[in-house]
Order: structure tokens, then C-alpha cells, then sequence
């Protein structure tokens, strides 16, 4: 016959599925080389489903647009966070990525009795939570704050190029293109670059040799804002 104390232990881990609320979570960003990265988490309402949720990238801007409007206005919370380039630079990309997770959970109106995050890391919460690779192509929660986090992000890198034209941020979003990489060596690194990634790293050594013995860069200054 059982004890009690080993039909206890049996039936513990059952407690993991617990009902409740489901948060989805997922990021944007980690691999341009200037702007924040973003992160979104989004608790979905049963009764307000939303149609043609998928991973962001698979979506065209205007689709992810019309979603992203969708999402704010159905979800029963969602909360927008991020992690700052200076942040990046500090931490390294990692765990300033587990840190704008960390900020969106922690700014949902209400809180998940379990966290989905897409990939395989983990940042450290507060509630149960499981890692699910390819979970914004797999799980709707967290194809919306792929979706959130995507648009916000974009939206983000159109108003740096406003600022900064010559970059061309609306184009390649802070990505290493070659325009991109053009422009680096052009016109050398913004505050918004992130100098502990390597070809950001690269334009500031190019721009530093080529500085003429009186200490004037001979590389262009970055253009300032009239």
C-alpha cells in the first residue's frame, strides 16, 4: 500500500500546468548593430480571437501593422519594454535581451500564472515560465509579442533615421548591410551604434587611424541635427 507522503511527491509536479493566465513573450532586435532591443509581452483573450498570427518575420510590414492595432485592442494586457544600447554595451546582448523581457512582464496590468518565451534562454521570473524554440511560428501568445515588439522596434529605428538620414536606419533597421557599413565609414558611429559589437567596433578603430597627427579626424563627423 502507498503512503501518503509518496502519493504527495507523485502528484507534485502536476502543479506545473497549473490553470490560468498564459503570457507570451518574445524580442526584436538582438542583432542590428544600433537602437535598443525590444521586447513585448501579450496575455491573448479566449474570447477575442485574432486572426493570421505568426512569427513577425514571416509577416509583411502592413500585415504586421494591421495586427499590431489588433493585438492592442483584443489582448487582455500587453506591456512594450527594452533594453537601451548603453545597457547592450554593458551586459552584452544576452542578458540585456533577458532584461527587456524581464521589464515587459513585469509592466503587464496583470500577472500570468505562467510565462512562454520564444527560444531557448530563460530570463528569471517570478512565475512559472518554459523556453519554446520557434514558439513565435507555434504559440499565438507569443506570436503577438513578436508582432509588438517588431513594429515598436521599427518604428523606433524610422524616427533614428529622421534624425540621422544618412544612415538610412528605415531600410535596414540597424542591421550590417552593406549601406549600413558604407555609412559607418563615412560618417563614423552614433550614440545609438552599439560599440561592444565588432564591426561597430571597426569603424571606430578605422575612424581613430585615420585621425592626422594634430588630433583632427580625417573621417567625417557623424551629422549633427540642425
Amino acid at each position: 500500500m502507498r503512503s501518503k507522503k509518496f502519493l504527495k511527491a507523485e502528484q507534485a509536479p502536476l502543479a506545473w500546468d497549473v490553470p490560468g493566465l498564459l503570457a507570451g513573450v518574445d524580442e526584436a532586435g538582438r542583432g542590428p548593430l544600433a537602437g535598443p532591443v525590444v521586447a513585448a509581452a501579450v496575455i491573448l483573450d479566449d474570447l477575442a480571437p485574432i486572426k493570421g498570427l505568426a512569427d513577425s518575420k514571416q509577416l509583411t510590414p502592413a500585415r504586421r501593422e494591421r495586427l499590431y492595432d489588433e493585438i492592442r485592442a483584443k489582448a487582455l494586457c500587453c506591456s512594450i519594454a527594452q533594453a537601451s544600447v548603453q545597457e547592450i554595451d554593458q551586459l552584452n546582448i544576452l542578458q540585456a535581451t533577458m532584461l527587456a523581457m524581464q521589464r515587459a512582464v513585469q509592466g503587464l496590468r496583470l500577472k500570468p500564472h505562467k510565462v512562454l518565451v520564444d527560444g531557448n534562454r530563460l530570463p528569471a521570473f517570478d512565475m512559472l515560465a518554459e523556453a519554446i524554440v520557434s514558439g513565435d511560428a507555434l504559440v499565438p501568445a507569443i506570436s503577438a509579442a513578436s508582432i509588438l515588439a517588431k513594429v515598436t522596434r521599427d518604428r523606433l529605428l524610422v524616427e533614428l533615421h529622421q534624425q540621422h538620414p544618412a544612415y538610412g536606419f528605415d531600410r535596414h533597421k540597424g542591421y550590417g548591410t552593406a549601406q549600413h557599413m558604407q555609412a559607418l565609414q563615412a560618417h563614423g558611429a552614433l550614440d545609438v551604434h552599439r560599440r561592444s559589437f565588432a564591426p561597430v567596433a571597426r569603424a571606430l578603430a578605422t575612424a581613430r587611424q585615420a585621425e592626422s597627427p594634430a588630433g583632427e579626424p580625417l573621417v567625417p563627423a557623424a551629422p549633427q541635427n540642425p
